[in-house]
This record gives structure tokens, sequence and C-alpha cells, in this order.
């Protein structure tokens, strides 16, 4: 069956796993029912075990739903100890259901996979080995990818049932109360992790720092954890996060992101109050470094940032410029110690963040979004997800939620090496074309034609080349060809759906 963005997915597919197509980016006004954990009392009960292996083995049973978060990112520790000790204690037929998969987790899940230990994964994304593997079709089952606000709305729905959260923290006390702020190992926002906190069946924390009873501010509370483990280290904080996050110095990459700002500031968006999304990357924090300073030339200051938080969003807030930093991941130390002291720095959670299904999403009130991809296509669709080779090696994260912005812009270089970034269809669809307005590269920008205001206010801007979306992908290819079409074979090994949880593309393996 062909879903609205001309995909066609496998009829077996959507029956096995009771999903629809993709039909459009409008969601409605649905009325569903919230799920709620099972609560087991624990009053008089100490909550701290002495090992990982015995809490694992309290806790886990055959065919289980476990999940993680990921916000240590590459600095993590707990994934990797909850699973050796899964592995070792002989369990089988697992869910894994973490908020994303990150390379330092990837060795072990292939592990896990091989061994039978995991069979399903719902994840926002992966990378390296296991997407390798994946790709091949390592897994016996296809892998669900959900944009973070997808995931919260899964969850609370009961899509994912999670029978046990194993959360990773940089403190609590001996009851469960526990932020991400304080600590050697400190991150900042718990955001993706407050989701699995509020409705798994077992709760359990993993910390090195057990602090005195109450434990406060407390983003996990005591009424929702069942068990404490302490161990040496939960991660390493050079990994973490190691100071600002750096500014690109790379000519291509400052020219995409003055033209993002070009695009920006002489929009109907760039105003008294406006909010705004950025990435992490080089030409994102360039694109936070001209805005800053046209914010400061015309008198203008924002009323919130949104998403993940870098060091120069904190600057903004602290410089009075930004009103509020509506924080759910922070991407480097500078932006993770602000929080525990900056009021104006706001912890919230994925559901806040982005679910569409609950009664008011932060990305709702976004004005401008800027976002990046792996590839464009004429359509407008952007693929974040696949390589130009067809392997896994990406994620959705917040791509499709943050798109729903009064002004989607993707910020891209026309090719990337050898390989093309505008190109007639992406391997896979993960952001529909109808939420994307602007695409920006280093010779110019494409404006969805829908966007006939965005022409109108764009076309007279001095020295901003303005294209088709077709002209761009015939200039991609004129510098590096045609690409060699990639051969798959019939078995899809993962399926991508939209923020809505209906199937926008599936992946299938590829064929050696």
């Amino acid at each position: 069956m062909k879903n609205k963005v001309a995909r066609d997915i496998p009829d077996n597919i959507l029956k096995q796993m009771a999903r629809k197509p993709f039909n459009g980016v409008a969601y409605g006004h649905p009325i569903a029912q919230r799920v709620a954990p099972k609560v087991r009392a624990t009053t008089g009960r100490d909550k701290v075990l002495s090992s990982i292996d015995e809490v694992v083995a309290k806790t886990v049973a055959d065919g289980m739903t476990i999940s993680f978060h990921h916000h240590f990112r590459e600095g993590d520790y707990v994934f990797n100890q909850v699973m050796r000790s899964i592995i070792d204690q002989g369990y089988h037929n697992l869910t894994l259901a973490p908020s994303s998969l990150t390379n330092v987790m990837n060795d072990i899940v292939v592990e896990a996979i091989k061994k039978g230990v995991v069979t399903n994964i719902t994840s926002s994304g992966m990378r390296g080995s296991l997407g390798d593997a994946v790709s091949h079709g390592l897994l016996e089952n296809p892998v669900v990818f959900r944009s973070h606000g997808n995931r919260a709305r899964a969850i609370e729905q009961g899509e994912i049932k999670i029978d046990v959260a194993f959360l990773g923290v940089p403190n609590s006390d001996n009851a469960g109360n526990a932020n991400g702020m304080d600590g050697d190992t400190a991150f900042g926002s718990l955001g993706y992790a407050l989701i699995d906190a509020q409705y798994a069946d077992t709760l359990v924390l993993v910390t090195d720092n057990i602090k005195a009873y109450p434990n406060t501010p407390a983003s996990i509370k005591q009424t929702q954890v069942d068990y404490i483990v302490k161990v040496d280290a939960v991660g390493d904080p050079e990994k973490i996060g190691s100071g600002a996050t750096r500014f690109t110095k790379d000519p291509k990459e400052l020219k995409i992101a003055k033209t993002v700002n070009d695009v920006i500031i002489n929009s109907a968006y760039f105003k008294e109050g406006f909010s705004f999304q950025t990435g992490s990357g080089g030409a994102a924090l360039a694109v936070t470094r001209f805005l800053r300073q046209a914010m400061i030339n015309n008198q203008i200051k924002a009323s919130f940032a949104l998403g993940g938080i870098t060091k120069p969003t904190i600057d903004l807030l602290n410089e009075g410029l930004v009103a509020r930093v509506m924080d759910v991941q922070d991407f480097d130390k500078g932006a993770a110690e602000s929080m525990k002291d900056n009021r104006q720095q706001q912890e919230i959670d994925a559901s806040w963040y982005a679910d569409p299904a609950n009664k008011g999403a932060m990305v709702d009130q976004l004005d401008v979004a800027i976002l990046s991809a792996l590839e464009i296509d004429t359509q407008f669709n952007v693929n974040v997800m696949s390589g130009s080779d067809g392997i896994i090696r990406g994620a959705i994260g917040g791509h499709q939620d943050a798109a729903t912005a009064k002004l989607t812009i993707i910020s891209a270089p026309l090719v990337r090496g050898r390989i093309a970034t505008i190109v007639p269809n992406v391997t896979t669809v993960i952001t529909p074309g109808d939420s994307i307005d602007v695409v920006v590269t280093e010779i110019g920008i494409a404006i969805n034609p829908k966007r006939q205001d965005l022409i109108e206010q764009l076309s007279h801007v001095p020295g901003l080349p303005i294209y088709t979306i077709e002209a761009l992908q015939q200039k991609a290819e004129k510098i590096v060809g045609q690409a060699k079409p990639l051969v798959f074979t019939d078995r899809v090994v993962a399926v991508a759906e939209y923020r809505d949880g209906t199937v926008i593309d599936v992946i299938k393996a590829v064929k050696d």
C-alpha cells in the first residue's frame, strides 16, 4: 500500500504491527486513554541493593520490555553494565526500548541479538556496527524507529509497555529522589528519562552518588522508584559533554549559517517574542551566533528557545536575549551546569516537549526550527536515518517533532564529498515534505512552493539566491553524477513511524 508520501508499505507489515500508513501531517484532536504503571508498595523496605546482578535477578524475566535513556551519550556506563548482567544471567526474548542508542552501546546489543537475548528493538535511532548488523538482517523482527515525541505518545498510550526501566542518574538519595544536575557525572535535563520514570512498572535507578535524604530538587521522585543500585561510576564526564560545543570555522558551514540567518530575519516570524529551536552541529551553532547579532541590531528578544540545549543558547539566556530555555536534553557541559542555578532554564519531559497526543506540546508554539539532513528530495522529504549506502546510521530524534514549526528550515551542503545531498528521491522518508518550508545550501535556497508567503517575503532580499528544489538537485547531480541505485532485499528490517504512530516508510535489508 502506498502512503501519503508515495512509499510502498507492505500490507503484511501493517497487519503484523497493527499500524496504519502515514496519511499526512495533520493530526486532528484524537481522544485517547493513557495507561498507568503497576505499583508495588515499598513501605518499610530498603530500596538500595548491593549490585546490578542482584537487581537484574529481582526484576527481569524472559519476554519483558526494558528501557534506558541516552542522556549520558558516548559516556554511558549504565547500559553496558546492565546488559552484561542480563546476557550473563541468560534471559531471552527481550524488547529493548531505549530513548536512543549511541555508539558506545553497539557491540553489546549486537551480542545480545546474536544470543537471542534481544529479539525486538524500538528506539529513536542507531549507528555504527549495530546499524550495519540490523541493516544486514541480524535482528529477528523489524526495529521500530520513533521520534522523541512519538516515543512519549507510544508509552503514554501503552503501545510501548515498559516492564523495567534502568535509569542512570548522577545522584539519588536512598529513597529514589534524583536529578540530573548535581554530581561528577551531571548531564542536566532528564527530559527523556522522565517518561520512563512515570510509566514503567518497575523503576531502577543506577547512581554513583548517594546523597542525604531528602535529595532536592527531585526530577525523579521516590514515589516512582522501586530499587536503587550504587556503582563506582555511571559515566565518563569527559564524553558526556566537554566544555562549550565547537564553533565551526568551515567556510561552507559559515556560509550556510549566514544564509539561514538571512532567511529568518527577513521572514515574518522574526519579531519581538519569537521562539526557535536549533541543533548542536557546527553550522547550527554558527546560526545561533549570527542570530544573536541580528537580535541585538534589531532590538528583538525571543520568548523561548527549545530542544537540545547548548552553551551558546544559555549565553543568549544570560544576556537577556531569550526569556526562557525549555530544556529536554543538554548537549554540552556548559548547558548542563547552568540548569541547577538558572530558574529560567526549565527542565521538560519528552511529552511536554513534543507528544502530538497531549493537551499542548512545546513544539506547537515554535516559530522557527533549524534542522539538518542526510538527504532532501525534490518533494522536500527529508532523510536523517539511512546513509547513501542504505545502512542505518542516524536517528529521528526530534526532527519530525520540531518540523511542525511555522518556519522549518533544513540546512545542508549541496554535496558531501562525492555524495549528493539534494536527490530525486531520498533513501528513507523520515520527515515529510509538507513539514519543510525552506532548504538552505551554500549556493542558495529552495522554498517549498506551498509557501507562497515566504517566496514573496524572501524574493527581494539582496544577495539571497533562490532556486527551485529541482534546480538544486540538478546542480548537485552535475557535480557528483548520478548515484548507482541501491539494491535491497525484500526483507523489512526496520519501520519508521511518523510522530502520530503511522508508518511513513520501511527500511529493507541491504543486498551484499
